[in-house]
């Protein structure tokens, strides 16, 4: 049987009821499931990657991925998780993707002798898109963080996410999830304090 901890009001249909809506061939019951999640990840995926329209581009991948796979939901433990394994993973590659772009740049342009600058280090662009978050500089740190760190930081701090719903998500030890999450807090404290921004974050 299909658990779901849903997140939605009584008065609406649960996340096991509008799947075993899908499942059974309503695929306009779909879109329930879209505008029901579809803005936190957009959020989680946006700070993960730091493009709209990149986030934008994985959002819609995590929901045709899910789709294909709605005959068998019924072996989905949690359906939210589900799909912000998804959605992580997805970012995941897109951040090895670029980071590998970038040596190639940097290869091919030590090779033409151009005199172009060397791509920027960091995976953030060079204008900060509008976030909902209240102080951009610590979406800034945040995107500094490696990539393991910050999708727990993103996940717990962010999205609230339970340590066990997490560790569900990048399929590690709760302990291990506890470790990074207070790991990351750390580096985002000295990354802040050293940009003369002290962030009352718990360690």
């Amino acid at each position: 049987m299909l658990m779901v901890k849903s997140r939605i009001g009584s008065d609406e249909l649960s996340d096991v009821e509008i799947l075993a809506e899908v499942a059974a061939g309503d695929i306009d019951a779909y879109g329930k499931i879209v505008g029901r999640y579809r803005g936190r990840l957009y959020n989680f995926v946006f700070r993960f990657v730091s493009e709209r329209e990149t986030a934008e581009d994985i959002v819609q991948e995590t929901f045709l991925r899910a789709f294909r796979k709605r005959k068998e939901y019924r072996a989905i433990a949690n359906f939210s998780t589900w799909l912000f394994t998804i959605a992580g993973n997805l970012a995941k590659s897109e951040l090895r993707r670029r980071k590998r772009w970038r040596l190639f740049s940097l290869h091919r342009d030590s090779e033409s002798d151009t005199g172009m600058e060397l791509p920027d280090k960091s995976f953030l662009p060079d204008e900060v898109a509008e976030s909902s978050m209240t102080d951009v500089h610590i979406q800034d740190a945040i995107a500094s963080l490696p990539i393991n760190y910050r999708q727990v930081i993103l996940l717990r701090d962010v999205e609230g996410m339970s340590y066990q719903e997490i560790s569900d998500i990048v399929d590690c030890p709760v302990g291990t999830v506890k470790s990074r999450v207070n790991r990351a807090r750390i580096k985002l404290q000295q990354k802040l304090r050293q940009e003369g921004r002290d962030v009352g974050l718990e360690v």
